[in-house]
């Protein structure tokens, strides 16, 4: 790992505006965060922290409002920088009707490879991810997992320097999940640098060199996974809050459901009456 910054983002704002310009949500507030080459570095945070808003400004598929966001030293929007670039996302958008094989050869198609090349390529991702047997059929019939996995060799077809994984893991089973976070570690230790975000505290734990967590659109603590003296999921918890204020609808409970019936039961008695 070096100290080569390939992702940056200084004092990065992003503020949702209705039809009348007012502004309605501070998604990203005042964000500073440098991931290294060679880094996996998890951002992390509860349901509406800003960590989609925040993919998305560093995919350039969203203009910040104040601050500064680069890739590589360029703006994302760059073709420079989108070439360096893989991106997994949280759903695997795949064409119903081609097949992995298709599937792959269409996105190495798009980085420019030259077709021998990218034959090549897609036979060796297809080998990877275990989908060899099934390369001829279409991606539109697999499981979620079997989609989830072409997706994750798609981002790679191109080779990039930057992976970015939104919930890599969702939808796999134990062993393939396993599968992916040993992948994640191989490709980090080849020089490739690794964004992911996850819900499943103990993957970023197993993959991640650093974390931050984010809530209401800011940093609440970043640092090594190594030195963090507690459990990822525990420190997770202490910063963002605990479920412990978790109450039960009423009429869900047992001794409120018993009250209930016992309650309907004697007014249909009065009522026969």
């Amino acid at each position: 790992m070096t100290g080569e910054g390939i992702i940056e983002l200084v004092d990065v704002r992003k503020t949702f505006r209705d039809f009348w310009l007012r502004p309605t949500v501070n998604a990203v507030d005042g964000l500073s965060l440098s991931v290294r080459r060679g880094e996996v570095f998890g951002l992390l945070g509860p349901n509406g922290s800003g960590k989609s808003t925040t993919i998305k400004m560093i995919l350039g598929l969203l203009e910040p409002s104040a601050g500064k966001v680069e890739l590589f030293g360029l703006s994302p929007r760059s073709v420079e920088a989108r070439r360096r670039l893989g991106y997994l996302p949280e759903l695997s958008y795949l064409h119903p009707f081609l097949t992995a094989k298709e599937t792959l050869g269409y996105y190495a198609g798009l980085c420019g490879i030259p077709r021998a090349e990218s034959r090549d390529r897609t036979r060796q991702l297809l080998d990877m991810v275990g989908l060899a047997d099934v390369s001829s059929r279409p991606v539109g019939g697999f499981s979620k997992g079997m989609a989830r996995r072409v997706a994750l060799a798609a981002s790679l077809v191109g080779r990039p320097e930057l992976l970015v994984l939104d919930e890599p893991t969702s939808g796999l089973d134990p062993i393939s999940t396993k599968e992916v976070k040993t992948l994640v570690k191989a490709l980090a230790k080849g020089g490739m640098t690794i964004l992911t975000t996850s819900h499943l505290l103990a993957d970023a734990e197993d993959i991640c060199d650093r974390v931050m967590i984010l809530n209401h659109g800011k940093s609440v603590a970043e640092g090594k996974v190594g030195e963090l003296g507690t459990s990822l999921e525990e420190f997770f918890l202490a910063k963002v809050g605990d479920a412990d204020s978790f109450k039960l609808a009423p009429f869900l409970s047992q001794s409120e459901a018993t009250t209930t019936r016992s309650e309907n039961e004697e007014a249909a008695r009065d009522n026969r009456d």
